[in-house]
C-alpha cells in the first residue's frame, strides 16, 4: 500500500475538509460548540479515511479491508441512535422543546452525511488513481481540491435545505380575545382565565398567520412535529416570555380546521414582528413531515387541488 500512501492521505484530508464545510452551527443551534463539532468532525474524518482506503485495498486485493465499510455503516447507525438519545434527554428540560420529529431529523442528517463523505472520498480516490498518478504532487492537490469544491456545490444543490417560506405565505395577524379565548385573526388557540395573563397577551403578544401555497404544503404543515419545530425555532431566536412555572405563556402554533391556515402565537423576548416573520420563514421543513398528496390519484381528484397554484 506504500505507493498509494500520499493519495490516501490527500483524499482523506479533502474528505475531512468537506465534512467541515457541510457542518454548520447556525440558527438551529446545533451542533453546539465545541464538543458537538469535535464529535462530528471526528466521525467525518473516519468516514473520509474509509472511503480513501477502499480503492487501494481492492487494487491490492486486500478484500478484508473493504469489509470495514460495512462495519462503519453499523457504527454510523449507532451514532444516529446516540444522537437521538442525547437530544431527547436534553429536550425534556427545554422551555420550548424541539420535539421528536425535529430530533429524528437531526440524527438522520448526521448519519447520512457520513455516508455522503464516504461516497465523495471514493470519487476523489477513483479520480486520483485513474488520472493523476503520473502527475506532480502540486497538480494532484490542485485538481482534487477543485473537484472537492465542485462536490461541495453539488451536495448543496442536490440536498437543499427547504424552508417554511417555500411552502407558505406568512403575514402578521391580530391577537385578540373573545371572552377568555385568545385568537390570532380567526384561529383559536386556548382559553386563558387569568386577567394578568390576558393583559400580558394583549400588550406583548405577536401573532402570525401562515397560508399554505398548495395541498402538499398544507399536509406538511399540518404535521404536529413540524409545528413544534417552528415554535422551537421562534423561541430560540427571539427569546421567550416564559419560565417553568408559567405554562400559559408557552408559544403555540394552531391550525384552522376549515381553511387549513395556521397561526403562531408567542410572547417573544424581542417584540420585533419582522424578526418573528424572518424566524418563521427560515424554519426548516422536516424531512419526516413532508407529504405529497398531489402525487397520488386521490390527491389530484381533490377540489382544492385545482384551486391552488402549482
Amino acid at each position: 500500500m506504500r505507493p498509494y500512501f500520499f493519495g490516501i492521505v490527500l483524499t482523506a484530508s479533502l474528505g475531512g475538509i468537506l465534512r467541515l464545510l457541510i457542518l454548520r452551527s447556525d440558527y438551529r443551534q446545533y451542533p453546539t460548540y465545541p464538543h458537538g463539532y469535535i464529535s462530528h468532525l471526528s466521525m467525518g474524518f473516519v468516514a473520509a479515511a474509509l472511503g480513501a482506503v477502499a480503492w487501494p485495498a481492492l487494487l491490492e486485493e486486500e478484500f478484508v479491508a473493504v469489509t470495514f465499510l460495512a462495519m462503519a455503516a453499523q457504527q454510523f447507525r449507532e451514532i444516529r441512535n446516540l444522537e437521538r438519545e442525547s437530544l431527547a434527554s436534553l429536550d425534556i428540560i427545554e422551555l420550548v422543546p424541539r420535539g421528536r420529529h425535529y430530533i429524528e431529523g437531526i440524527a438522520r442528517t448526521f448519519e447520512a452525511r457520513n455516508y455522503i463523505i464516504i461516497a465523495c472520498t471514493l470519487t476523489l480516490s477513483a479520480i486520483d488513481l485513474t488520472f493523476l498518478q503520473s502527475q506532480t504532487i502540486f497538480l494532484r492537490i490542485v485538481i482534487l481540491g477543485v473537484v472537492t469544491v465542485l462536490i461541495y456545490f453539488f451536495i448543496n444543490f442536490v440536498f437543499p435545505d427547504k424552508r417554511l417560506e417555500d411552502l407558505a405565505d406568512i403575514r402578521l395577524g391580530k391577537v385578540h380575545f373573545q371572552g377568555p379565548n385568545v385568537f390570532v385573526d380567526d384561529i383559536h388557540f386556548m382559553n386563558i382565565g387569568l386577567e394578568e395573563a390576558k393583559e400580558e397577551y394583549l400588550n406583548k403578544a405577536l401573532g402570525l398567520v401562515i397560508e399554505p401555497k398548495d395541498i402538499d404544503a398544507s399536509a406538511t404543515l399540518a404535521n404536529p412535529g413540524q409545528r413544534q419545530a417552528v415554535i422551537h425555532i421562534c423561541a430560540k431566536l427571539l427569546g421567550v416570555y416564559k419560565d417553568v412555572d408559567t405554562p400559559e405563556f408557552t408559544p403555540l402554533m394552531r391550525r384552522h380546521i376549515k381553511s387549513g391556515n395556521l397561526g403562531v402565537l408567542i410572547i417573544p423576548g424581542s417584540g420585533d414582528p419582522q424578526a418573528l416573520i424572518a424566524a418563521v420563514k427560515r424554519s426548516p421543513v422536516l424531512e419526516g413531515a413532508m407529504a405529497k398528496p398531489s402525487k397520488s390519484f386521490a390527491g389530484r381528484e381533490r377540489e382544492d387541488y385545482h384551486d391552488t397554484p402549482r
